[in-house]
């Protein structure tokens, strides 16, 4: 394995490592315990930011290993898919969510999941996690793969691990938060176990989140250069 690949590989599995042990494993009560909630979650911002940037840094100098050829098809799925995850993202942060960090009291309000969670409790995970996903078909190569592939899996493998936690931590309010929300986007609306309601979403937030796709399209050559190939 060449050096750039080595790199990426290392650098990929020090991101996922750090994450999965500083929020999921006896690290994080070690952590917390002496540096406080705020503490703590200044490390693990910090940490996730470096081991990000050497992982996307790695990704850009890694030499492009065709797997398949990327018709155009697959160019198309980030444009229909980016805007979506771009509204979840958008309207994941600006609405109070029980599962989030600090927000459990949440969970006891007469609606526990307005708006997006609705749609799904993990709006910031899934918008994530459906961005990364959007990337693989239109790149093609094996770097591209392990990049946005590991992304996908640390977003949506999250959720999982989310509600592990959330259901231990928010007792006999979890069963009630469970029961009008989903992981899966819109699996509880499908059971009828809630219904959408677009006008608690807001319109302020979709057009926020359509903007934001388009500024990341126009802005890819900026940022991303000649990484993914869109259709045009």
């Amino acid at each position: 394995m060449s050096g750039p690949l080595s790199n990426l590989v290392i650098s990929g599995l020090a991101f996922l490592a750090t994450h999965i042990l500083m929020s999921s494993t006896a690290l994080r009560g070690n952590l917390r315990e002496p540096l406080g909630e705020r503490g703590f979650l200044a490390l693990y911002s910090a940490v996730a930011i470096a081991t990000f940037a050497w992982f996307a840094v790695s990704f850009a100098a890694a030499p492009a290993i065709p797997l398949w050829t990327a018709g155009r098809w697959a160019r198309l799925v980030p444009v229909f898919v980016v805007p979506v995850s771009a509204v979840l993202l958008i309207a994941g942060y600006s609405t109070r969510n029980p599962t989030a960090v600090g927000m459990e009291r949440a969970a006891a309000a007469d609606d526990p999941a307005p708006g997006i969670l609705r749609v799904t409790r993990h709006p910031i995970m899934w918008g994530i996690g459906l961005w990364a996903l959007a990337h693989i078909p239109p790149n093609g190569d094996a770097a591209a793969l392990f990049f946005f592939g590991s992304i996908a899996v640390l977003a949506l493998g999250g959720t999982v691990l989310i509600d592990r936690k959330k259901r231990l931590a928010l007792g006999s309010n979890w069963t009630r938060l469970a029961q009008i929300t989903s992981n899966v986007p819109f699996a509880a609306i499908l059971a009828g176990r809630t219904r959408l309601r677009p006008g608690e979403i807001g319109i302020l937030r979709i057009v926020a989140g359509l903007l934001l796709s388009a500024v990341l399209l126009l802005a890819h050559p900026l940022y991303a250069g000649g990484r993914v190939v869109l259709p045009w």
